[in-house]
């Protein structure tokens, strides 16, 4: 018999991320009876699904055949157009031609990456961060540092430190509400960051999924609007959080030439995104008034954040410490020394509850006293529920179901 050559094997970039805990968190939201403050998901009650729909059946009527075909890869022009309008509106000097349609931030940031790093670049992050920028910057075979973090965002003298020392292509920030921690920059921390870019020479991914969603305090300028940093700063966004994340729309501003890089490298990745879904969003937002929406939504989101902050008293280990946002979905919380919240997770879903451990958020050692908990998906009623049974679930915890033998380096998991 002829002797069969295997094929070649996976490229070496495929060892640089490993599994999102982030989605096999969302598993668990199959179960109807878990409580889970796992996913980052928007609260499904709170879409306009009747907005959304007409939207739809308007450009499905009006123009199917333009609506149904390939399109630009820029963008649809009127959406592009409405988002601009918003980033107006919010201080930064936006132009439709200097904006990308994407399939939700997500790619915006891989195409950033694309077009940025070449294999062994450094890109700073704060510690922890985002765990799909994470993701995206292993594939493109970046070199990742971590930047320490207090309860205001980024440590902006460790990063002045880091910035010497490193000599970074890129700081990646998600100056409100961030993801994992829910904190938010302050202005004189921004411009701190802005002066160093100018000085330094180093690129700024700004990603703000959840800028739209501050319920307390006023709202902060975008680094990307601050002096000298309209050259170096790449601006993030997305409809997910704010419209319906099934859409997958998401968009890049940034300077003329990176933005023309972008531009290239989605045509060779997908040519486009979706043309009706485009063209639906952008009728929305025409027709829609979706600041009056978000009042709802900002309201809501604070009532369910008060709801959690007040339970984490009566639930937690004494020791325990946690965020206080004031916007997005996110509260970051950290157990006592000694506790691993990875170890303690089957624990919790025996309870029918679930949370998202942080260790997997940490791009340099990580702290497995940490956890994740999203406020958003869930009502008062709901969020008491869920956290009795957490509460039920440290209580019962033995000394050996608190913590376990670290997993080999680059694993990660639930």
């Amino acid at each position: 018999m002829r002797r069969r050559v295997p094929p070649p094997g996976l490229a070496g970039r495929t060892d640089a991320a490993g599994s999102s805990v982030i989605r096999e968190a969302l598993a668990l939201t199959a179960r109807p009876e878990v409580i889970s403050f796992a996913g980052g998901l928007p609260a499904s009650e709170l879409i306009d699904t009747e907005g959304i729909r007409a939207a739809y059946d308007q450009v499905l009527s009006e123009a199917p055949h333009r609506v149904l075909q390939y399109s630009v890869t820029d963008g649809d022009p009127e959406l592009r157009e409405a988002v601009a309008a918003r980033l107006v509106r919010g201080g930064l000097a936006a132009r439709p031609d200097g904006l990308l349609i994407t399939t939700g931030a997500q790619q915006a940031l891989t195409l950033l990456a694309t077009v940025l790093l070449e294999p062994g670049d450094t890109v700073l992050v704060e510690e922890p961060t985002y765990l799909a920028a994470l993701q995206c910057f292993g594939y493109a075979g970046a070199r990742v540092v971590a930047v320490p973090t207090d309860r205001h965002g980024i440590d902006v003298e460790a990063l002045a430190d880091a910035v010497e020392r490193e000599r970074p292509k890129l700081l990646y920030l998600v100056p409100d509400f961030q993801n994992p921690t829910g904190h938010t920059l302050p202005l004189d921390r921004r411009r701190e960051v802005a002066r160093l870019a100018s000085a330094r020479g180093f690129w700024i991914a700004e990603d703000d999924p959840y800028g739209e969603l501050r319920f307390r305090g006023s709202r902060l300028p975008w680094i990307s609007a601050l002096e000298g940093a309209a050259d170096r700063t790449v601006l993030l966004g997305s409809l997910s959080k704010v419209v319906a994340p099934g859409m997958r729309l998401g968009w890049l501003h940034g300077p003329p030439g990176l933005r023309r890089a972008a531009v290239l490298a989605k045509q060779a990745l997908d040519l486009h995104s979706s043309t009706v879904d485009q063209a639906a969003a952008a009728r929305y937002l025409r027709n829609r008034d979706l600041d009056a929406r978000l009042d709802r939504v900002r309201a809501l989101y604070r009532e369910r954040c008060d709801t959690l902050l007040e339970a984490l008293p009566r639930v937690l280990p004494p020791g325990s410490t946690w965020s206080r946002p004031d916007g997005g979905m996110f509260v970051w919380v950290r157990l006592p020394d000694g506790w691993d919240a990875a170890a303690l997770l089957p624990q919790a879903v025996a309870q029918d509850v679930a949370y998202v451990p942080g260790a997997p958020f940490f791009a340099g050692r990580p702290d497995p006293a940490t956890l994740r908990m999203s406020f958003a998906t869930h009502g008062p009623a709901d969020i008491g529920e869920g956290m009795r049974r957490l509460a039920r679930t440290f209580a019962r915890a033995t000394p050996a179901e608190r913590t376990r033998v670290p997993a080999p380096a680059g694993q990660t998991g639930l």
